[in-house]
């Protein structure tokens, strides 16, 4: 994929996909790392499907026989000498405390790293198409941190005023881009 945010927005429709009813989203930066994160409580996978989750031919899309999203992450993350991890546990083996997290390091110095993208965009589709769902978004960095919690967002709200409301989807997409440019960073 030409961008990070758009690897971002595949795996947490992933975990729309499976169920979840919470999903986090964290990007951690250092100096020379960027890390991010996806985990959710949705149904999570059967170790045997776990462990050929970064096979092109391993998914549950009944639409084509291969998927991309998993192994281009992983792909991306290894050509800058980082790594990708999956960890997830099923609801059949544990029906209360199920969901899949995925964290994939990439080396930001590294010719081949992919930029991250419109990752505030990707948040707000994410949020259009499943307004239902609670999304915790973070990304940190040496001089920023940007939050935005759909729960939070209910909180203040009321539950009478839908997330994927057109008023409501603007407000949070300039809320992140401000937190952006409160941290130096104009470009997400």
């Amino acid at each position: 994929m030409k961008e990070l945010s758009l690897n971002i927005l595949d795996v947490a429709k992933n975990s729309v996909k499976a169920g979840a009813k919470n999903v986090g989203i964290s990007i951690a930066e250092t100096d020379d790392t960027l890390t991010v994160t996806i985990s959710d409580d949705g149904c999570g996978m059967t170790p045997e499907f776990l462990q050929n989750v970064t096979d092109p031919f391993c998914t549950t899309r009944t639409t084509r026989p291969v998927g991309l999203g998993i192994p281009l992450l992983k792909l991306e993350a290894e050509q800058t000498g980082g790594s990708l991890s999956i960890e997830s546990r099923h609801e059949s083996t544990h029906p209360i405390d199920h969901g899949t997290v995925t964290s994939a390091t990439f080396y930001k110095n590294h010719i081949d790293m992919t930029p991250l993208g419109d990752v505030c965009g990707s948040v707000v589709t994410l949020i259009q198409g499943s307004p239902d769902i609670d999304f915790h978004y973070t990304h940190t960095a040496p001089g920023l941190d940007v939050s935005l919690d759909t729960k939070e967002m209910r909180e203040v709200l009321g539950e009478d005023v839908p997330l994927d409301l057109p008023d409501v989807l603007v407000w949070i997409e300039e809320n992140l881009k401000e937190q952006y440019r409160a941290g130096g960073r104009f470009g997400q």
